[in-house]
């Protein structure tokens, strides 16, 4: 029965997004841009993460740093910017899987419009444009889920410290957390560099795709 829902749901949001296209390309937007769009929102959503993880990490600098005062509203902020994080890091997940839903459209319409030339030539210079473009899209893809996968660990770790410090509210629980520090600081660290990377292929393919 779950499999058949899974079927089922997944076949309804095809249809929705074929639909979805249909009707944009009615108004003169294009798969191509639409792919476009989606790529610079996950460049976006990844600037936002960025800066989310690192007010996550001066907040746990400032949380070990802590001494003496408000340990629960330490801990509250070390939770509001955990929250924070996990949001900004599922917002670059949908951001992602829109951009391969609309990439996979654009990319099965290109190749089967290919069989619709009469002229050779013109047909070996999109043929050849498509395969580009694919490749290009598909280190792309690559980046960005590398990206993505980067920031598991990261969560994690803000998920066991707040914890820990919501369960042990005392100068004892600061001092565990210490140790911690230079792990989440190096994850955060390879974090923004693998994001910065994502961000920069992105602006690469965005070209491309205007071109």
């Amino acid at each position: 029965m779950r499999t058949f829902l899974l079927i089922l749901s997944i076949v309804m949001l095809t249809s929705c997004q074929s639909a979805y296209y249909s009707t944009m390309e009615k108004v003169g937007v294009h798969k191509r841009d639409i792919l476009a769009v989606r790529v610079n929102k996950a460049q976006e959503a990844q600037q936002d993460a960025q800066q989310e993880f690192k007010s996550a990490l001066e907040q746990f600098s400032s949380l070990i740093k802590f001494d003496g005062g408000n340990l629960q509203k330490q801990y509250e902020q070390t939770n509001d910017q955990y929250q924070a994080c996990n949001e900004a890091a599922a917002n670059v997940s949908e951001r992602i899987n829109s951009i391969e839903d609309v990439a996979e459209a654009l990319f099965d319409e290109w190749q089967d419009e290919l069989d619709m030339y009469t002229n050779p030539k013109l047909k070996q210079e999109s043929k050849a444009k498509l395969n580009s473009t694919q490749r290009q899209y598909k280190q792309l893809l690559s980046t960005m889920r590398q990206a993505e996968s980067s920031m598991a660990p990261v969560l994690d770790s803000l998920r066991d410290n707040t914890l820990y410090l919501k369960h042990n509210l005392n100068a004892q629980a600061i001092g565990a957390l210490k140790s911690e520090f230079a792990g989440i600081e190096r994850d955060i660290t390879l974090l923004i560099r693998n994001m910065n990377k994502a961000i920069s292929e992105s602006q690469q393919f965005i070209a491309t795709l205007k071109q």
